[in-house]
């Protein structure tokens, strides 16, 4: 079974999208980005496996052909680095960007 680490890399916020669409826009002077992510966090996954505690079920099921694919070895050819892969959620007000590595 393959191993590998995902690091929350970038949060971004689409703050007009949020005023438009969401019930509940983050309030003018707070963070309007993703609260279940922190930038720097580290899950480590072994394939296979359950969902690391505390990761975003809703960012699990986005994310998750590519960490099983990293995990498994495959390669993505427009990365520099074969070992990785760079993937987001799809939440459209607070998407969250993600690197992938798999861990030999």
């Amino acid at each position: 079974m393959g191993k590998c680490r995902i690091t929350v890399i970038k949060k971004m916020a689409n703050v007009e999208i949020q005023k438009e669409y969401m019930t509940n826009p983050a309030p003018e002077g707070t963070d309007p980005t993703c609260d279940a992510f922190q930038v720097g966090q580290v899950f480590d996954y072994e394939n296979g496996g359950p969902m690391p505690e505390g990761f975003c079920p809703w960012a699990w099921g986005d994310l998750n052909r590519d960490i099983e694919g990293i995990c498994a070895g495959a390669n993505f050819s427009w990365i520099k680095d074969e070992k990785i892969m760079i993937s987001c959620c799809t939440d459209g007000t607070r998407p969250v960007i993600f690197k992938i590595e798999r861990i030999d």
